[in-house]
This record gives structure tokens, sequence and C-alpha cells, in this order.
């Protein structure tokens, strides 16, 4: 129940956040806002479906999770679009546009945030209670990685290149650290930098403001991603495992790898 609230919460959002980026300002005043309200829809829904307070959205631990997690994607996509343009794939023609980097940012703070509230706050933390760690990172991963095949540009093998590198590193990234923060951050860093900064398509959605810098891609689909983004590069794929597998190390390092019977052990004590 959780989870399909939270799809309804992403879907009026993404139709606002629509509506709102006629200009850079309206951008990303609505994307602020409505990450804002769709973090109270969340919490409120736990508190009221659960029962508890939201403490994977402890105030105390938002400056230092987004902040790391900024860092994180920020730093990610800059390797990733760096070795796709070693391979001759990036090719910038010029400035971009300030005001359509503004916009970027406005509204992949709304899809950021929902979408980590969607997938990892819920279907991940309900779905582990049920099959584990382990299997609730692959069917949200898998989740996550469907969910844009609804895009323009989409392609089967863009989805599950957004299930692994994506998918998997923001649920290995919540196993570790049991906060919403790190992944949010992440998550938006990476879309900002993507089509905000190298002005290169965000998962095949097929439209966008465009960034920093005017760039296109081209060559084998496979090394640069094609009409999907850099995000059905092998090289996504590759840059991305790499902290995934550091982040699930740490989850298993801090005991935080459960099995299913281990969870309804402790819900029983």
């Amino acid at each position: 129940m959780l989870f399909a609230l939270m799809i309804v919460v992403e879907s009026i959002i993404t139709a606002v956040n629509g509506a709102a980026d006629a200009t850079p300002l309206t951008a990303l005043i609505a994307g602020v806002v409505c990450g804002g309200l769709a973090l109270a829809a969340y919490a409120g829904l736990v508190r009221y479906l659960e029962g508890r307070t939201p403490q994977e959205l402890a105030l105390a631990e938002a400056r230092q999770g987004l902040g790391r997690g900024v860092t994180l994607g920020l730093g990610l996509f800059t390797v990733t679009i760096a070795l796709v343009a070693m391979v001759g794939g990036y090719h910038v023609h010029g400035w971009g546009s300030f005001g359509g980097a503004l916009t970027t940012l406005g509204v992949m703070t709304g899809v950021a945030v929902t979408e980590e509230l969607a997938f990892r706050g819920a279907l991940f933390r309900v779905l582990e209670e049920k099959t584990g760690t382990w299997g609730a990172l692959a069917v949200s991963a898998l989740a996550f990685g469907g969910l844009h095949l609804v895009n323009k540009d989409a392609t089967i093998w863009g989805a599950l290149a957004i299930a692994v590198e994506a998918g998997l590193m923001f649920g290995a990234v919540y196993a570790a650290t049991r906060s919403l923060w790190l992944p949010i951050g992440l998550h938006l860093a990476w879309n900002v930098a993507e089509q905000g900064i190298f002005g290169t398509s965000v998962s095949g959605s097929g439209t966008g403001a465009g960034g920093l810098l005017d760039a296109s891609v081209s060559g084998p689909q496979a090394l640069t991603g094609g009409d999907f983004g850099p995000e059905a590069s092998i090289f996504a794929i590759l840059v991305c495992i790499v902290p995934t597998v550091l982040f699930l190390r740490a989850a298993k390092r801090r005991n935080r790898i459960h099995t299913r019977a281990e969870l309804a052990q402790a819900r029983q004590r």
C-alpha cells in the first residue's frame, strides 16, 4: 500500500513538474516544493500505516547524507562520461544554457526524492521483511529498471542497465546506511550531472531543458548509450558496480544484510 501510494505521489509530482518547467525559476521552485511535500507525505504515511517515526529520514543525518550522495553522484557520472569521451563517443559543441541547468535541477529534485521514497523507502524496505535483503535488492532493482521502459526512447537494454547500475547501487547504499538521504543525493547528482551539466539524455526520456554544455553522443550504443543516454553505456555499469560492491561489503560488515528468518525472529522479540 505504501509503495502504491508513493507511486501516485510520484505521478502527481511528475505532472506538476511538467507544467512548471516553462521557466527555470518556476521549475526550480516546483521541484524543491514537490520534493518537500513528497518527504512529508512519506513520513505521514509511515506514521499512519506502520505506527512509527521514519528513522530512514532522520533530519540529523540529512545534511551529511545529501552532501556525500551529491559528491559521489557527480564523481561517478563524471568518470562515466570521461570514459565515453575517451572512445570518441561524447562531443562538446559549446556552452549550453544556465537556465536549462536550473530547470534540470528543479525537475530532477522532484524525480530523485519521489523515486527513492517509492523504491528504496517503500518497496525495498517492505520486501526485505518478506524476502530478506538479497531478495529485496534484486526485485526492487528490476522494478526500478522496468519503470524506465515507459520513457520515449526506452530500450530493454537501457532498462536492464539502470536496474544493474542504479537499482542495485541505490539499494546497496540504503542497505549500508539505512538512511534515504545518501541515495537521494546520489540519485539527484547523477541526473543533474547527466543532463544539467554534461547535456546528455536521462534514461531515454527524449526531453530535457539542456545543461551547461551543449553536447551530444555518437557511436556504438554499447559504449555511448545512444538515444537512451550514457546510462545505457557499458561504462556506466562498470563504474557503478564499484560503489555497489563497496556498499554491500559495508552493509555486511555492519550486520545490515538480513535473511527473512532473522527479520521474522527479530519482530517476535
